[in-house]
């Protein structure tokens, strides 16, 4: 029986249940010391002397003289250093490490750092430094809006989320073989690669990086763990000893990235018929004190912000700017939820300005096969738009529902998005990914750099691997994620890892295949002793791109989702409680359906929580309820029944037609939200849609 479409046991998932896996707070080493790190208490200013309040010859202390090679978290840019060397740009930005055997000690030691401070940076739109701009333009602006019979504009606002992962950051860094390895959770261990190789001056073959089991990641350990693994090689190479830094709840939140918080204005001009004629979007991303990945956010931020409409006349100008609160970074979305929920908000608008029906209108304007969107880029025959759209409805009864619910404390709505998988453009050319497939006597075992952090990256790879090599599932291995075993797949990131990862593993295992011929695995390594098969990313031959235009194919596939939301809002607190959710997901193909539709739940209860419960609450530069007392996520009393539906679609260049899908469903789930809200009369732009938003725009809506 073929493996895919089936759903098989997860590859990690007795080790998981027994208790057998090993997180890295799991693991320790001989003579292993206790890191931590010395924060900064301002937003900006310079640094005039430190000084510790214990006896330093008990303790490795660690500073910038201490970096061995260069102070700076290699990424995109080097704007961002390791540790402040004489000022510092954010509360809780780095300043000094310590290390002792005692972790009790630790927790308890104290650095006097006297500073010389410096007004602060906390308003984008005041912001003098634009780390990034981006220009997309299609057609004639001017033109479409002399065609138009109403203009519509809105501003809407989005703000800061925290990845809140089940288990918090951390590594452990142990000096050996003259060099450094690095044990961690972590998404991406080539970006930790890389950035030790900078920060430690050492060549590459000295740097060895080990995915530990990885309880969570949302983005929020894509870059960040490279400055944690900086320190604690820091603090071990100092040492000659092993160092292990694991983070509580409250320094994670507090100094880590999370979601770039967005100002995105609409002005859209429709015909008397609805359909829209001009589109003219602003978005403005805060990006925090350092650039990290905030290029890449509002790239594929700017490149939804038209949400999935045609129009022939588009502009669409984005920046992202610096402030002085810890920098942004990777969040499950990337720049899409917060451009979506602009644009399927501002399109409830734009119905009720035509007196319109909202599910008309966007029938009416909806992407279709050979449409092209802002760049140019001709969609193919997996454009679902139509599809997700007329499955949501109808599973809902979405007409006679919001007829039934008019007028009273309740209502519904929903949204229609699109999510691209894989890097951006012509990233995944950059990236040049590559996967190995090694001959097992019994199978294969696959090479990849890939990571397991609770998606089923293991499993559907090995479902892959295994139809294609025509064996069974069980006799697929998985190694580690380590860099001194696995070649570089690329990064765990943007919906990438089924679709362009497990394509470079298919093409192995058929390339295996043709070599193995009639023998079997073993007879085989008999005769010819082992054999690896490394494959590596192959462009489809019909996609272009150009970085300097930002016109072509932004995107090889795109996934296609329709959410329907119906709240109700307590008439006396005004707390809106979502009862029911509908979310509809074309996705190409369900290499594992168990593991899809968990996806697509996870995904929706998280945009739930960035609807309507999670606020990060900034004061003087820092959050201010960095623990999970106050900073409210949803639990399965706040979540409502989430109805999934799978469609597929297939995508001609991804594995079994699969397409991404690990990002996608967090961008429907908060428009929906506010629409529904919407549909009680209240006109609310900005989430979360707390208690005391809710109440004021209800004061003021007619």
């Amino acid at each position: 029986m073929p493996a895919v479409g089936q759903n098989v046991l997860r590859k990690e998932g007795r080790g998981k249940v027994t208790g057998a896996a090993k997180y890295v707070d799991d693991l320790s080493f001989p003579g292993m010391l206790y890191g931590s790190t010395i924060r900064s208490t301002i937003p900006c200013g310079r640094i005039r002397s430190t000084r510790p309040e214990f006896d330093p010859s008990e303790w490795v202390v660690a500073g910038v003289p201490d970096i061995p090679g260069k102070n700076v978290i290699a990424l995109i840019e080097d704007d961002q250093p390791c540790l402040a060397d004489g000022r510092v740009r954010h509360v809780a930005e780095p300043i000094l490490l310590l290390a002792h055997a005692d972790r009790e000690a630790l927790a308890g030691a104290k650095v006097a750092v006297d500073y010389e401070p410096e007004t602060p940076v906390y308003d984008p739109a005041a912001s003098p430094r634009v780390f990034k701009e981006i220009l997309i333009e299609k057609g004639d602006l001017g033109k479409g809006f002399s065609r138009a019979a109403r203009v519509v504009e809105g501003e809407y606002r989005t703000g800061h989320q925290e990845q809140l992962y089940i288990e918090c950051n951390g590594v452990i860094a142990v000096p050996e073989n003259g060099g450094i390895t690095v044990y961690g959770s972590l998404q991406c261990p080539y970006y930790v690669h890389k950035a030790l190789v900078v920060l430690l001056g050492l060549p590459p073959e000295r740097v060895r990086v080990v995915q530990t089991e990885t309880g969570g990641g949302f983005g929020g350990k894509e870059e960040y763990p490279s400055m944690l693994a900086g320190h604690a090689s820091i603090l071990a190479l100092k040492a000659g000893r092993p160092v292990k830094m694991v983070y509580d709840r409250v320094e994670d939140m507090l100094a880590t990235t999370k979601r770039h918080p967005s100002i995105v204005r609409h002005r859209t001009g429709v015909a008397s018929d609805g359909r829209i004629v001009a589109m003219d979007i602003d978005v403005l991303m805060d990006g925090g004190a350092y650039l990290t990945l905030s290029p890449v956010v509002l790239s594929r931020g700017v490149l939804h912000a038209t949400g999935p409409y045609r129009c022939d006349d588009v502009r669409v100008h984005g920046r992202v700017v610096m402030t002085n609160t810890p920098p942004n970074g990777a969040f499950r979305g990337f720049g899409a939820p917060q451009t979506l929920f602009a644009a399927e908000v501002h399109m409830e608008r734009i119905s009720e300005a035509l007196e319109m029906d909202p599910v008309r209108l966007r029938e009416l304007n909806l992407f279709r096969p050979g449409d092209t969107t802002a760049t140019g880029q001709v969609l193919g025959a997996d454009c679902s738009a139509a599809e997700v759209l007329r499955e949501a409805v109808a599973r809902t009864g979405f007409d006679a529902r919001r007829q039934a619910l008019s007028g009273t404390n309740a209502g519904i709505g929903l949204s229609l998005f699109f999510h691209g998988s894989g890097f951006t453009g012509g990233g995944e050319v950059r990236l040049a990914s590559r996967a190995s497939l090694a001959l097992t006597p019994t199978g294969a075992r696959i090479l990849v750099g890939s990571t397991e952090i609770g998606q089923g990256t293991r499993t559907i790879h090995a479902q892959i691997v295994a139809d294609a090599l025509g064996i069974p599932y069980e006799n697929v291995e998985v190694s580690d994620a380590d860099t001194a075993c696995v070649p570089d797949s690329g990064p765990t990131v943007a919906s990438r890892t089924c679709m362009v990862v497990g394509k470079i593993l298919q093409n192995c295992a058929l390339e295996m295949k043709a070599r193995l011929g009639s023998l079997s695995p073993a007879r085989y390594l008999e005769l010819h002793g082992p054999l690896v098969v490394t494959r590596e990313y192959e462009k489809p031959a019909e996609l272009e791109w150009s970085d300097e235009t930002y016109r072509g194919d932004a995107y090889g596939a795109y996934g296609w989702g329709c959410n329907v939301a119906e709240v109700e809002r307590d008439p006396d607190t005004f707390e809106i409680r979502p009862v029911r959710l509908t979310a509809v997901c074309e996705i190409g193909k369900a290499i594992h359906p168990t593991l899809a539709a968990g996806q697509i739940e996870g995904g929706t209860a998280q945009g739930i929580g960035y609807a309507i419960l999670e606020e990060v609450v900034f004061r003087d530069g820092a959050m201010a309820n960095a623990q999970m007392t106050n900073y409210v996520v949803p639990t399965t009393l706040d979540t409502p029944p989430i109805d999934v539906v799978i469609l597929e679609s297939a995508y001609p260049h991804g594995p079994h037609g699969a397409k991404g899908i690990g990002e996608m469903p967090i961008d429907g789930p908060a428009p929906a939200i506010v629409n529904a809200i919407r549909h009680m009369g209240v006109d609310l732009r900005q989430i979360p849609a707390t208690p005391e938003r809710v109440m004021e725009a209800s004061c003021v809506s007619p």
